[in-house]
């Protein structure tokens, strides 16, 4: 049973944090599209980044804010203009939006983190933003983090969301989160945009193992559609206010606090592959029996990411074969004799050698996964084990259908 108890509140749940979101007109659709987070008190800041070459502006001033110092008390997120592949002058507006932001708060820009999200090669809207800053500033609140979740998204049919709490020292902690994503999703390091506070008392280097461990075991376990964005950003603050001892090495507390933050980051990370573009169900991939975490998570992650595979789950055809055929080209030797696949509870694969079983039945299982109420019966479960390893993975995907062509096809027209 799990130490902790899901809460409302999001990411204004943790003690200490106001947010907000509104319309400043940098969307065509006139949709919400600048949202903000802030802390009362400076907050230990930690950040997990896009590994792709080709970075947004915001990206490279968080890295530097974060190698300078590790605190911040704000995040400011603009949506519709993704301000990567901009030149000299897409970072200069990240400078001075968050001047801006330091200068309305009253706080130095250099604790106001800045992220992006839309159209690659296009500058954010200054002149919106600049008449947005002091109305999302005046906007904030300790109930606004549903209107920040709205602010932040693009293509997101839903909004991502959670809030959890626990006991440490008697004490109550809480993480809250947001995040945005649907499609150009491939992490390789975190997602699209993911948010989260925490009011526990850590330590700067602690927070950042922690929430990299966590990125690796949730956004980083998710895919779409097998594109990383120039603007993945994970941005986690820690305030303190939950007036807990500080948790400054590694033990009970801090091993309780990293398995709820996992949680959070797990819980976001799913909704986003659930709402990928176009997809009608999410998938999720189990690997057993591989050397380590880190080897089960890469066949996981490249069955999951299977273009063949996805179709095929589309399609609602149990076709296997597919899914040994990715797990066999995901880099990780194992013995094919070893390997078992399931679908469900079908069992379609044992030492290797091919079972008999139901296809009809296989596939009306595959064809109960319906997109919705974020019910369990939306998700197909894909089991593998490849050996007599203690290595366990898992990583989450969604189907590929027509929808994520045309959605992708007129993104920009």
């Amino acid at each position: 049973m799990a130490d902790w108890q899901k809460i409302t509140g999001g990411i204004t749940a943790p003690r200490g944090y106001r947010a907000a979101g509104i319309t400043a007109g940098l969307k065509p659709s006139g949709l919400p599209d600048l949202a903000l987070i802030f802390s009362e008190v400076e907050a230990i800041a930690a950040g997990v980044f896009t590994t792709s070459q080709v970075k947004a502006a915001c990206v490279e001033y968080c890295r530097q804010r974060l190698q300078a110092k590790h605190s911040a008390r704000a995040i400011l997120c603009n949506a519709g203009q993704a301000n990567a592949a901009t030149g000299s002058q897409g970072y200069l507006d990240t400078l001075e939006s968050a001047m801006a932001v330091g200068q309305a708060l009253n706080i130095p820009s250099e604790s106001v983190l800045v992220a992006s999200t839309g159209v690659i090669g296009q500058r954010i809207k200054m002149d919106a933003l600049r008449s947005g800053i002091p109305k999302v500033v005046a906007a904030l609140s300790e109930t606004g983090s549903d209107a920040a979740a709205g602010a932040i998204i693009t293509t997101d049919l839903v909004t991502k969301s959670i809030a959890l709490e626990t006991t440490i020292n008697d004490r109550p902690v809480r993480i809250g989160g947001i995040a945005k994503g649907s499609g150009m999703i491939h992490p390789n390091m975190a997602t699209m945009l993911a948010f989260v506070t925490c009011d526990a008392v850590v330590s700067p280097s602690l927070w950042q193992q922690m929430l990299a461990r966590a990125a690796d075991r949730s956004f980083n376990s998710i895919t779409v559609d097998g594109d990383t964005s120039t603007n993945d950003s994970l941005i986690a603050l820690a305030n303190g206010q939950s007036r807990t001892p500080a948790i400054t090495e590694w033990g009970a507390e801090a091993e309780k606090l990293e398995a709820m933050l996992t949680e959070v980051c797990q819980h976001l990370a799913k909704a986003i592959a659930r709402d990928g573009e176009g997809a009608t169900c999410l998938i999720e991939v189990e690997v057993t029996g591989a050397h380590d975490e880190i080897s089960a998570r890469q066949i996981a992650k490249t069955i999951a990411g299977s273009s063949l595979v996805k179709s095929a789950i589309f399609g609602r055809d149990p076709n296997w074969g597919r899914i040994a055929a990715a797990a066999g080209r995901a880099g990780i030797p194992f013995e094919q004799e070893n390997l078992q696949i399931k679908l469900g509870n079908f069992l379609m694969l044992e030492n290797g050698q091919p079972l008999t079983f139901d296809r009809a039945a296989a596939s009306a299982y595959l064809k109960k996964a319906t997109v919705g109420a974020y019910l369990k019966e939306d998700t197909v479960l894909i089991s593998v084990n490849v050996g007599n390893g203690h290595g366990v993975g898992k990583a989450w995907g969604c189907d590929l259908s027509y929808d994520y062509v045309k959605i992708n096809a007129e993104y920009t027209t």
